[in-house]
């Protein structure tokens, strides 16, 4: 679609992961306009020379490929269905959601877009977290026709290391809360674990070495294990609140088809119950504390 052309990319939503891929995208030499609703968030990738849009439509009419980054549903449904954005955008134009939101919710937003505009929506939740936004290493499940997909890896490949399609639309949302569920119970039982270590005199600093390679191993394992020995919050890496929010997405679709999930049930008890105690925006690492 865009061959022998320099993409021009656009991205909404400059927080925790959209801010350091928007510099890896500036870094592959990537022109990007950017807008976000807190306008002080964007003074870091605007030294790095990203140009500053006035609204979401700005960035739409400036833009190629346009990226979203954005907190939950509802901040991807207010960009998606503002009416002058949908007004600036036409069929040659790429929309790649990078947020984490229902399948159910992308289905609808991708089929208006293209009602309205002929644009084409690919769903394309990340897993790796900050470290993997900074460091270019995300991997990216996405939802969406094929040619569409394969038309943008050459950009999403300076933001991760992998890019699978894992069917149409949704699917790729419906693959991270897959991902999810399994994230978020396993930090929970890590906690547990580091806190058992803690209690009993065990140096739980050495947990994270001591098992690497073994049937409990994991990648959150070596990031958040260490980090609960360490009682280390910052910077955040993963907010209580949005894995709740992913978990009770998870929650949700699971009993739509009648499944029992009663340990992700359980896991989204545990962060319930620290967003209930003002944790919400903590690093999910603080699970590691005894709640009072």
């Amino acid at each position: 679609m865009y061959k022998n052309k320099r993409v021009k990319v656009g991205f909404v939503g400059i927080g925790l992961m959209g801010r350091p891929m928007v510099l890896r995208l500036l870094m592959a030499n990537y022109d990007v306009n950017v807008w976000n609703r807190t306008q002080s968030k964007l003074a870091e990738v605007l030294s790095a020379g990203a140009i500053e849009c006035s609204s979401v439509a700005d960035v739409a009419a400036q833009s190629d490929v346009i990226l979203f980054c954005l907190a939950n549903a509802n901040a991807v449904e207010g960009v998606a269905t503002d009416v002058d954005f949908l007004e600036a955008l036409s069929p040659e134009k790429l929309i790649v959601d990078l947020s984490s939101i229902s399948p159910g919710v992308t289905a609808k937003l991708a089929d208006l877009v293209h009602s309205q505009s002929g644009a084409t929506w690919v769903d394309a939740p990340v897993s790796g977290g900050v470290p993997g936004a900074e460091q270019g290493t995300l991997v990216i499940m996405a939802g969406g026709d094929q040619a569409a997909i394969d038309t943008v890896r050459p950009l999403l490949a300076a933001i991760s290391n992998r890019v699978t399609r894992m069917g149409p639309v949704g699917a790729g949302q419906t693959t991270k809360l897959c991902n999810q569920i399994i994230v978020g119970c396993n930090i929970a039982a890590i906690a547990e674990a580091i806190r058992l270590a803690e209690h009993t005199g065990v140096d739980a600093a050495l947990l994270p070495e001591a098992l690497a390679g073994g049937f409990a191993d994991s990648l959150p394992f070596q990031i958040f294990g260490k980090r609960m020995a360490a009682h280390q919050e910052s910077p955040v890496s993963i907010k209580i609140a949005t894995m709740l929010k992913d978990l009770a997405g998870a929650i949700e679709a699971s009993e739509n088809q009648g499944i029992d999930v009663t340990l992700t049930i359980t896991a989204a008890d545990i962060l319930q119950s620290r967003c209930d105690a003002g944790d919400d925006e903590r690093c999910i690492t603080s699970l590691v504390e005894t709640e009072n």
